[in-house]
Parts: structure tokens; C-alpha cells; sequence
């Protein structure tokens, strides 16, 4: 296994070898280097490094979120330098890469679901079929996004359709067929508020999706193909990325270096604490799972993992950190029980 040469915090090194003693219930923290030579970093829930693979392929992504999804035992990750997705297995001694996946255009977001794996592009979505843990090298479905710029920010599954995130103000659902393809055209979600900038993360449950008005420091409800319902994120700034866990809505806000609270339920959301907890720098993605939420922040000369333990109110303890010299991008959790 394959050690992380990276700095971290000194006192969170100790114990890592313990992580694969029971590799399907153990949650791990994943997040990649983006880096020309782009690594897979995985700690585990205490902040301590465990492994690093090589991605084999370039980094280079910004401004977007999901650049690492995962299922079961597979875990992917987007090589935006080089227009390919590696895909990881997890056994019982770490993450290996499985194989490499080329894409119709740069790939920023990635998310599975409806037996498929969903790559949005700088231009276009597209969807690979799955086959067991396996995922097929030749896309059953490409779709060019509405303005397709370069401005993609993340992909979500919704029950019939995926949905999209572009910062040139648009928020976008394809359709899928009946076998999970993305085909057709996209389509412009409606009553899209009129002060939109910067429609940024996204994350969906059942046939809600909440996105994030980066810019405008709104969050809005997005289902049926509508905004139903836009709160804002009141003091705090540019909320970017956002994670459920159970009845609580979590927005990571980059120029306030915060994460704020909201509940959500029915056709609400209400902020119920406008700092939830503060962060070391500008957070650049958020995920969560087995009561955990994971932060990472990214900066050229330092960047760093939080990891929260979040209680039945949904107040947060800052449970483990760990400070690493790469310019991070994605974060997804596996293993444990599944993503709330």
C-alpha cells in the first residue's frame, strides 16, 4: 500500500495502517491532487492519510463541484487535463485503478446512478453504462449542453433526468431514457430567479435538487423542471457547495470561509444557523455520509480537509483536519453506510 508523501498534521499520522481491516464498512475520505500528475488521496474519518494513487492523467479542474463520485466499492475521478475519468475499485488492501474512461469533452462532474456513470464535460453530458463494477469505455449517450462555454459547474440524478449547473446563469435537466441514457436536449429550468449569477453545486434527494446561486447568495429548490422556492444565505457569501444529512441542508460559502445550516423540508428551506462552523481558507467542495460532513478548502500553497460530526440538531464538531501542500479539488466519502 502506497503511502501519502505529502505534509499533514503530525499528530493525526498514527494508527493509519488499521484503515482496511474492514474495507466495506470503514468510511473513507477521498479527495485528488488536480495536479499535471494527478493523484487519489484517501484519509480516513480521523484526518489521517492512508494512501495515494496516481489518477494516470492530468488535473486542471476549477470552478465546478462532484469531481469525485462514488458507488459501492468504485470510486471516480475526473482528469480534466486529459479528457479521461479514472475509475477506482476499493479491496481489501486500498483503492486501485480499475480503468480509464475518455470523455467527449473536458470532464468536471461526475455522479452514478440509474446503473450508469454521468460525466459532465466543459460542453456536454454523457453517460456510460455500467455493467457490475465495471463501466463502458464508449458513451450510450451525449448531449451538448445549452450554452456549453466552459462555465459546467456539477451533474445530479433525479429520477428521470439529470440536472445540470452552468455559471453563465443557466440551470438545465436531460432527459434520460428508458434504459438511463442522457438523450434529447436539455432543458431550461423554469423560473430561474431573475437576479441569477453563478448557478454553482448542486445536490439532489428523490426529485428535489438544491442548487446554489453562488453569486446571487441564494439557494433554490429546483423540482418538476422549477424553482419552487429561493432562500438567501443572508450574511454569509457565495454559498458554493452544499451536502444533505438528513432534514439539514449545509452550504460551504467560499469568501466567507464558513458553512451555513439550513432545514429543509417540503417546498423550505430556512437557514437556522448562518454559521454552522468556520474554515481555515475557501472551501472548494463538501460531502457527506455516516454522520459525517467533509470540507475541503484549496489554495496553491496550502489546502485542507475538515471533517464534522454532526449531531441530531445538525450542530457540527470539528472531528479531524489535516493541512496538504496541493491545490485539492473533489471530495466524496466511501465505505460505511450509505451518503444521507
Amino acid at each position: 500500500m502506497k503511502r501519502l508523501r505529502i505534509p499533514v498534521i503530525p499528530a493525526l499520522l498514527m494508527g493509519a495502517a488499521a484503515l482496511w481491516a474492514d474495507p466495506g464498512s470503514t468510511p473513507v475520505v477521498l479527495t485528488m491532487t488536480n495536479a499535471d500528475s494527478n493523484q487519489l488521496l484517501v484519509y480516513d474519518t480521523a484526518g489521517r492519510p492512508v494512501q495515494t494513487v496516481s489518477t494516470q492523467g492530468k488535473g486542471g479542474a476549477s470552478g465546478n463541484a462532484g469531481g469525485i463520485a462514488t458507488q459501492g466499492s468504485l470510486a471516480a475521478a475526473v482528469n480534466f487535463g486529459s479528457k479521461t475519468v479514472a475509475l477506482f475499485q476499493r479491496t481489501g488492501d486500498g483503492f486501485h485503478l480499475k480503468e480509464l474512461i475518455p470523455t467527449a469533452s473536458n470532464p468536471l462532474s461526475v455522479a452514478f446512478g440509474h446503473g450508469h456513470l454521468y460525466i459532465l464535460g466543459t460542453t456536454k453530458v454523457e453517460s456510460h453504462r455500467m455493467f457490475g463494477e465495471t463501466v463502458a469505455s464508449n458513451p450510450d449517450g451525449v448531449v451538448t449542453l445549452l450554452v456549453a462555454d466552459g462555465s459546467a459547474a456539477q451533474v445530479g440524478v433525479l429520477p428521470n433526468q439529470v440536472i445540470i449547473s452552468e455559471k453563465s446563469n443557466v440551470i438545465e435537466t436531460v432527459n434520460l431514457l428508458g434504459d438511463g441514457a442522457v438523450g434529447g436536449v436539455p432543458a431550461l429550468v423554469q423560473n430561474i430567479p431573475a437576479n441569477v449569477n453563478a448557478p454553482f453545486g448542486l445536490i439532489t434527494r428523490g426529485d428535489n435538487a438544491y442548487v446554489t446561486i453562488a453569486h446571487a447568495d441564494e439557494i433554490s429548490l429546483v423540482r418538476g423542471g422549477k424553482v419552487l422556492t429561493t432562500t438567501s444565505s443572508g450574511t454569509q457569501h457565495a454559498p458554493c457547495w452544499v451536502a444533505l444529512v438528513g432534514p439539514f441542508l449545509y452550504s460551504s460559502n467560499s469568501p466567507s470561509q464558513s458553512i451555513s445550516r439550513f432545514a429543509v423540508y417540503g417546498q423550505k428551506i430556512v437557514q437556522d444557523a448562518a454559521v454552522a462552523a468556520s474554515l481555515n481558507g475557501a472551501p472548494t467542495d463538501i460531502t457527506s455520509g455516516n454522520g459525517l460532513l467533509a470540507v475541503i478548502d484549496g489554495g496553491t500553497a496550502a489546502s485542507h480537509l475538515s471533517i464534522f460530526a454532526v449531531d441530531e440538531d445538525g450542530n457540527l464538531t470539528l472531528k479531524a483536519s489535516a493541512t496538504i501542500n496541493a491545490a485539492i479539488n473533489g471530495a466524496a466519502m466511501s465505505g460505511g453506510e450509505e451518503q444521507d
